[in-house]
């Protein structure tokens, strides 16, 4: 029997399997190669400080190494330049979570305490359970992959430099692999873009370019005049992304900008938000929920920029979202340095905006001597009569040119012509006429030897007609689809001209050739099905992982194919229709997936018949429900309580308990924010929180503790949130959830404030910006960003900044409390700089509008009863404190019956001394029971002076040097300035006395 691995040489094993994994991680965008990598280092550092359970801990780290080895060796032998399926991404985050796991558990081994281990005995038992089973679950998988696992050290080791050799070898293959050539038609008329790309990249200048000298001439001549506003119009297939191509590469335009030149393909978004968010990834801003303001002041700050709108008809041809994107256009045309162009089908161009004179007419077909060379340089050699009739089959449209010149070179010209005389009778019957030439043309390339020997070519056609971001060779590959040899049909369709590939290696159709395919031959159900399924399984990767530092990866595939899964959706969003339970299901994930990365809100999904709904079944129902609860902030609930009854009346039949959990905690968050319930939010949030730990639902059970804790954050029992808060962050530590984690730091932070530990406060907002960042998430930083400026103090102009960034996130997803809480913040900025009349205006609009919201509520009245804010203004009225007690008492809020006790204190100081300081004295003994020390520094400060005031200086200097670390503690630099001034005031009091009363005895 083979020697099994030990504590002291498993480490070496390890060390050249993550060598591999490493240079993978290196080299390609695979999700959670990263984690696994980190984690596993990790545990290597810990397994030598293993107490008990070495065996155990041997073992479960021996089949972590044929794991680790079979997930190599998935890379190197798929046939995709180690893109790796969907399914096997699944079980690698399966993997991840397993690992955390077992991070766990050995750390445990490390405790020397007895009682310690006594006590986690059950607990330990069930965690090592579960790794096997993880463990085991891998190996099921991967072992239909891989083979069997080895434990044979010196084979192991052997296998591992082996795997290694074939992982260089891969990187070394694709490192040394030009891309794709492009084809001419990606030369002439492509631009580069998917829905989504994270970095601005300009297409190529067009190889082939003639007959548009006049048009270009007339728009460089636009540009010596100030800033221009230009729309290139014409037909489809006039050239207009070629002229716009040019333009941007002309000597004159990259001298004038440089690089901040930006060319946006539009034809796979709909919406201004959706077109805010597509400028917004090529300016390289960070994705938000909304970017149309981000967008408009990064432009503002930014020199000279030349901005190329290409196909902008996609998102203004819609009538429900046209006056949104021209608003937003006119918006950026406020930008007065802003050079903006469009390119458009048709001869309108957008209102609302100035556009430069004269105005540049819609092009034409090319003259035709431009449109014989243009030929000529795809197809040459051949007789020039039969050329000239191909000519006016085109009617010289440079795509239609485009399109027969590649036949042509292939098949010669009488062969086209001898297909075109097939044909002409069925074209001309079903009215053919001039403006057809390009459908004409696009009909002789279907007919074409090139197309028809290759099986499945037209149907691959056929599918990408409905897919404006195109397919990748792995997704082709991935995606199950029944296309015979589908490469082979991919490169048949290239050559023929009909489809391109673009710098991202994704197979395209241009718009004119999708619209008439699918027009003629639209895609089977059946192709499109397993797309749906393909689509779906991704996005529920993403939807189960998207906290994690393995998002990236999955995000940047669901994006890039953001509009064609929303065309598949639609397709199967028809009553009656096979798909359309699945259909739903991918809608309510896709809208999740638009929300959150800042493409905004789907309007069909509120738009789904409520009787389609049930029509499918139960859990689909309760499921939509959810997410719309969820969803709350994007659509209106007009009739919650119907919502929720209706849900409930399928809970019986429903047995899925983790959903329930989610219906519940959506429910109360609804009525915590929404609603402003809180009894109600705190009822729905229990039973949420029960279910989760019935059912062992780890995530469930952790966000349902970050809600109760919000709860009761509100209800001013901090030290209750802050028990929530510690155990919701052990849980989301053991899924890797940086985003769940980081969101329970916020709250943290927030109730650290609240108790006056401003420094530990500072700390814990830094650790959760650090968490988004790793997890993808940074558009949730501008509230921790205005949680940190308010505890240091920053800048009016910082400040005011970050809480600008933060309410246009909240605005734009209608998060009406998010919004209240910056104007809160705001007002605060208004009263520290002395603008008194206006932070008591805005404070008193914040009560009006949320009136029903205690945090918001007591914030503003806080602000307003503290007298010492107001500088003697005189608009300060004396009963707000008051007012704050008696709120206060009302809603129960310790800390805020305290601080008002401390304000009245504050208001009766020079008038009613006694009383005063017995407010003081009682304020003083609360916030010492709650810990909160700048509050019992504020007290302490207080009652020295008023020791002070009657020459009681032993006992002022008592209070003051009592205050005086609290308020350093609290990071309160200012006010320890303060005491220290007081004291040396004291001091030199205290000597004169002195001097004083030794004269008089003297004398």
């Amino acid at each position: 029997m083979p020697p099994k691995l030990t504590t002291r040489n498993i480490t070496a094993c390890f060390a050249v399997a993550l060598k591999s994994l490493e240079a993978l991680a290196d080299h390609l965008n695979t999700p959670f190669l990263r984690v696994i990598s980190t984690t596993i280092q990790s545990l290597l550092e810990n397994l030598e400080a293993v107490k008990q359970n070495r065996n155990e801990c041997t073992l479960l780290m021996e089949q972590t190494h044929g794991l680790l080895d079979a997930i190599t060796s998935a890379h190197t032998k798929s046939d995709t330049g180690g893109d790796l399926s969907v399914d096997v991404l699944n079980h690698m985050g399966k993997f991840s979570e397993t690992l955390n796991k077992i991070h766990t558990f050995i750390e445990a081994q490390q405790n020397k305490s007895k009682i310690k281990r006594f006590f986690r005995q059950g607990e330990m038992s069930t965690l090592l359970k579960e790794c096997k089973a993880g463990l085991q679950e891998g190996i099921d998988f991967f072992q239909i992959k891989s083979g069997n696992l080895m434990n044979d050290i010196e084979e192991l080791q052997k296998e591992s430099e082996m795997r290694h050799q074939e992982v260089l070898n891969m990187i070394e293959t694709l490192s040394g692999t030009s891309s794709d050539q492009e084809s001419t038609i990606s030369g002439l008329y492509s631009c580069s873009y998917n829905s989504s790309n994270s970095i601005s990249m300009l297409p190529s200048e067009p190889k082939i370019f003639h007959g548009r000298d006049p048009e270009l001439s007339d728009i460089l001549q636009l540009f010596h005049q100030n800033t221009p506003r230009i729309a290139i119009l014409g037909a489809g297939g006039m050239g207009k992304t070629s002229l716009a191509q040019a333009v941007i590469h002309h000597p004159e335009i990259v001298a004038r900008y440089g690089l901040l030149r930006f060319f946006v393909t539009c034809d796979s978004i709909t919406t201004e938000v959706q077109l805010a968010a597509l400028i917004g990834a090529h300016l390289g801003l960070e994705s938000r929920k909304d970017l149309t303001r981000p967008v408009f002041n990064h432009l503002s700050r930014s020199l000279p920029t030349l901005l190329i709108l290409d196909n902008f008809e996609t998102p203004w041809e819609p009538r429900e979202s046209r006056g949104d994107v021209e608003e937003f256009l006119s918006l950026l045309t406020d930008v007065k340095h802003l050079a903006l162009m469009i390119t458009m089908r048709g001869a309108e161009r957008p209102a609302k905006v100035s556009w430069s004179r004269p105005f540049l007419r819609p092009l034409t077909p090319l003259e035709h001597d431009a449109a014989l060379q243009t030929f000529h340089d795809i197809a040459d050699g051949l007789d020039q009569s039969e050329v000239d009739k191909i000519l006016s089959l085109a009617d010289n449209m440079p795509l239609a040119i485009n399109l027969l010149a590649h036949l042509v070179d292939s098949e010669g010209c009488s062969d086209v012509l001898a297909r075109w005389e097939q044909e002409k009778t069925t074209l001309i019957s079903a009215g053919h006429d001039r403006r057809s030439n390009l459908e004409f043309s696009i009909s002789l390339s279907l007919l074409s030897p090139r197309i028809n020997t290759v099986p499945g070519t037209q149907e691959l056609l056929s599918l990408l007609s409905i897919l404006p971001d195109g397919l990748s060779d792995t997704e082709l590959l991935q995606s199950r689809l029944p296309i015979p040899n589908i490469l082979e049909c991919k490169t048949a369709l290239v050559r023929t001209a009909l489809a391109y590939t673009d710098r991202q290696k994704r197979t395209k159709v241009l718009v004119p050739i999708r619209e008439y395919v699918h027009k003629i031959q639209p895609p089977p159900d059946h192709l499109i099905r397993l797309l749906l399924q393909h689509f779906g399984e991704l996005l529920e990767l993403y939807t189960k992982y998207s906290g994690t530092q393995s998002n990236s990866g999955i995000r940047n595939r669901t994006a890039s194919n953001y509009a064609n899964i929303q065309n598949v959706i639609l397709n199967g969003l028809q009553e009656g229709h096979p798909d359309l339970v699945n259909s739903i299901y991918c809608l309510c994930r896709l809208n999740s997936f638009s929300i959150i990365t800042g493409q905004g809100k789907l309007p069909v999904f509120i738009q789904i018949p409520r009787g389609l709904l049930q029509s499918c079944n139960a859990r689909l129902e309760v499921y939509y429900i959810t997410q719309l609860f969820g969803s709350w902030g994007s659509y209106p609930i007009s009739d919650p309580k119907t919502l929720i009854s209706q849900a409930k009346e399928h809970f019986e039949d429903l047995n899925d308990e983790d959903l329930k959990c989610k219906f519940y905690l959506n429910v109360s968050i609804y009525y915590r924010d929404k609603e402003l319930d809180l009894p109600v939010a705190l009822t729905y949030g229990k039973t949420a929180l029960s279910l989760a730990i019935c059912t062992g639902n780890t995530r469930g059970h952790s966000e349902s503790l970050d809600n109760l804790a919000w709860i009761q954050y509100i209800l001013g029992n901090y030290s209750t949130a802050q028990l929530h808060i510690c155990e919701s962050q052990r849980l989301a530590s053991t899924l890797a959830d940086f985003y769940q984690y980081s969101q329970s730091l916020y709250l943290g932070a927030r109730c650290c404030m609240e108790l006056g530990n401003y420094k530990k406060s500072i700390s814990v907002c830094n650790q959760g910006i650090k968490l988004l960042g790793l997890c993808n998430m940074s558009q949730d930083r501008p509230a921790l960003d205005s949680a940190i400026g308010i505890c240091l103090g920053v800048s009016k102009e910082e400040l005011q900044k970050n809480l600008d960034v933060a309410a246009s996130a909240y605005m734009a997803v209608g998060f009406n409390i998010g919004v209240g809480m910056c104007d809160t913040v705001s007002a605060s900025v208004l009263l520290q700089y002395g603008d008194t009349a206006a932070a008591k205006a805005l404070f008193q609009r914040c009560l009006k509008l949320f009136s029903g919201h205690s945090a918001i509520t007591s914030y503003c009245l806080e602000q307003l009863s503290d007298m010492s804010r107001w500088h003697a203004a005189p608009d300060w009225q004396p009963s707000w404190p008051t007012v704050f007690l008696v709120h206060s008492l009302k809603s129960r809020q310790k800390l805020g019956i305290h601080q008002a006790l401390q304000y009245i204190g504050d208001a009766l100081a020079e008038d009613d001394e006694d009383t005063a300081i017995s407010l003081f004295t009682a304020a003083l003994e609360g916030f010492t029971d709650m810990d909160v020390h700048c509050s019992r520094a504020e007290c302490m400060l207080r009652l020295g002076d008023i020791c002070r005031q009657h020459n009681n200086c032993s006992k002022a200097i008592e209070h003051w040097t009592t205050a005086r670390p609290l308020f350093k503690r609290s990071s309160q630099g200012k006010r320890v300035e303060d005491i220290d001034t007081r004291l040396t005031s004291v001091g030199e009091y205290v000597l004169e006395h002195r001097n004083n009363s030794g004269l008089s005895v003297n004398s």
